[in-house]
């Protein structure tokens, strides 16, 4: 625990347990053949004095309640946390040496497969907005004691994703929240920017409001001090500038350039190095003490069925607003549920959900890529985050985005003020390729409601279904089609017109679902017969009834839709049926747009009633 004073057998234990945790990260890195001994070798007093001395977890229990939480956020060191977890007692050393191989978990950087992963890391500069979510689950939604820890590089401290986080955590006052910088000096081509000019790094974290302590990182005692001093630290995030070499311990390596990213080679090297760390070990008769968390009394939540839909059919809505309108009552239904905000609440209507469940609803203000990261932390703390914010404004935030796919996160993203359809703003505010983006990443389901009902009953599949969606929603207001007992399903479509007739299958979500069904209509006058569906559901794709739509229109699909034609709604589609022979004809925005009314953009770029109905005669003829 923070504040114990450790007697020089046990500090010696930790010095050779740091000892130890080198020795692994060579040995494993050499096995494999690749991998970053040099970072783990910095990092190795950093992580000693963590995992068995200061953190409050469970060795055999890795995710136990009110575990202090650690994220390391330089992922590329990745065996020295794998030893770290193995001098624990988790799973035997020799598995250490499986390293990087293809039926092992210890991977080259972590992911979740990992049971004392949060979240995939490698991807530098993610880390921190991770776990400013971990601890604002611990300070705002479950009000625990356990604290959260981000060891960090050095290197990737230029990335503005880290500095968005450091904001969010001083305007939140995480003092639970603990940073740990290593700055060992060496990037991965050349010296970092700052090098050891530790002061710097303190102005720079002070100045951002962060309680910012100087710390030699091969200094224990030092450490282990620093950590008491972030452990006392009230209303303020504290962040460790551990000056380290990279290599340390190993002469031939050690503040040496051009050792990023290479193993020790097997051989005399290999020897020399594992001979250099055994020598430095000292004989003791103490075990390093592990200490452990507290039991919070807490109850399984209570989660009950959302209410229906508050609209009948022929209302008008924005499915953006409708969206708004599910949140806050998910809030009431679902106690899990928390909402995150990139300062446009007021025009997601996240706002609704904040103002009622302040406690469960963070602002980052325009920090996209920390509201992402800071979503999967909470997600990683068995909350279900609802993201939003203007499509266009993910893709800023994509490599979040990336590496929740790949750390299969239960994150909600919602995007709004999609497609032309938006209007006057412009091309920069308009989301035209959020579903190729989404759609792009494996196990990420892709939603895209066209009325208020569709919204609300999505709002709730979205809530239960376990994995990472995407929900696109519009700005624009659209009548309601779907009374409040319509229900609709993850890879599900609505044939909304059909009859025996029919010569055409259009498919269309959105916007321009409406435009298809007044084409529908003008069609039918001219004695022209058309099917319309639905397609709410885009990623998994309702391949059954677009087939058979096609067979029974002769094997014709028209797609409509207000995004780029690289793979929106026409690609998705192909996709579905292309191998079945079926041709499918697109009509999707196909250049930068302009600003303009939503009705005349729609129609100027092609992807109105009057192209919908021109392309009709056009395939049919």
């Amino acid at each position: 625990m923070p504040g114990t004073t450790l007697s020089h057998e046990q500090l010696t234990a930790l010095r050779n347990t740091a000892t130890h945790l080198r020795m692994e990260s060579v040995r494993s890195t050499t096995a494999a053949g690749s991998g970053h001994p040099s970072s783990c070798c910095s990092a190795a007093d950093i992580m000693a004095a963590l995992f068995f001395s200061v953190m409050r977890y469970d060795p055999k229990n890795p995710k136990a309640p009110n575990s202090d939480r650690f994220v390391l956020s330089k992922g590329h060191a990745a065996p020295v946390l794998y030893a770290a977890w193995a001098e624990a007692g988790l799973f035997p050393k020799q598995d250490l040496l499986k390293l990087r191989t293809l039926h092992s978990d210890l991977e080259g950087h972590p992911t979740p497969r990992l049971p004392f992963v949060d979240m995939a890391t490698g991807s530098l500069g993610q880390g921190l907005p991770v776990g400013v979510g971990i601890a604002l689950n611990a300070k705002h939604v479950d009000k625990l004691d356990y604290r959260t820890y981000v060891l960090m590089g050095d290197g990737e401290s230029v990335e503005g994703s880290v500095w968005e986080a450091v904001e969010v955590a001083r305007q939140q006052q995480l003092d639970n929240l603990c940073a740990i910088v290593d700055v060992n000096r060496l990037g991965q081509s050349d010296p970092t920017m700052l090098q050891h000019d530790m002061e710097s790094y303190r102005a720079r974290w002070s100045g951002f409001g962060w309680h910012a302590v100087i710390v030699d990182g091969h200094d224990l005692p030092a450490i282990l001090g620093a950590f008491e001093e972030a452990a006392r630290t009230k209303h303020k995030p504290t962040v460790l500038l551990a000056k380290t070499f990279k290599g340390k311990g190993i002469s031939f390596m050690q503040d040496q350039p051009n050792w990023h990213g290479k193993p020790v080679p097997q051989g005399a090297e290999m020897q020399k190095a594992i001979d250099e760390l055994s020598q430095q070990l000292q004989p003791n008769g103490t075990a390093p003490v592990i200490p452990r968390p507290s039991a919070p009394s807490a109850s399984a939540p209570t989660i009950t069925p959302l209410p229906a839909p508050p609209y009948k059919v022929g209302d008008s809505v924005a499915t953006r607003e409708a969206f708004g309108v599910a949140l806050e009552a998910l809030g009431a239904v679902n106690p899990l549920v928390v909402a995150l905000d990139a300062d446009v609440k007021n025009s997601t209507y996240t706002e609704k959900f904040g103002k009622k469940f302040p406690n469960r609803f963070f602002e980052n203000f325009i920090a996209e890529q920390s509201m992402l990261g800071s979503a999967a932390g909470l997600a990683a703390c068995g909350k279900i985050p609802f993201a939003a914010t203007f499509a266009a404004f993910f893709t800023r935030a994509y490599d979040f985005i990336r590496m929740a796919a790949i750390s299969q996160s239960n994150i909600k993203l919602v995007g709004t003020h999609v497609g032309v359809s938006i209007g006057e703003d412009g091309p920069s505010q308009m989301g035209l390729e959020d579903i190729a983006m989404m759609g792009a990443q494996p196990g990420v389901t892709v939603l895209y409601p066209s009325d208020g009902t569709c919204t609300y009953r999505l709002m709730e599949i979205a809530a239960n279904h376990k994995g990472m969606v995407y929900l696109r929603t519009g700005r624009p207001k659209s009548p309601v089609l779907y009374g409040p007992e319509e229900r609709f399903q993850i890879g599900g479509s609505k044939v909304l017109r059909h009859s025996a007739n029919d010569v055409l299958t259009i498919v269309a979500a959105g916007v321009t679902l409406f435009e298809a069904l007044k084409a529908h209509d003008q069609l039918k006058a001219k004695g022209v017969s058309v099917r319309v569906i639905d397609l709410y559901g885009i990623v998994p794709i309702d391949r059954t009834t677009l087939l058979e739509s096609a067979s029974a229109t002769q094997g014709r699909l028209l797609t409509v839709e207000d995004h780029y034609a690289h793979g929106g709604i026409g690609d998705a589609v192909l996709d579905a049926v292309g191998s079945e022979g079926i041709r499918v004809h697109k009509l999707a925005v196909r250049t930068i747009p302009h600003s303009g009314k939503p009705d005349e953009l729609i129609d100027h770029y092609g992807i109105g009633t009057r192209s919908i109905v021109e392309a009709t005669h056009h395939i049919i003829k």
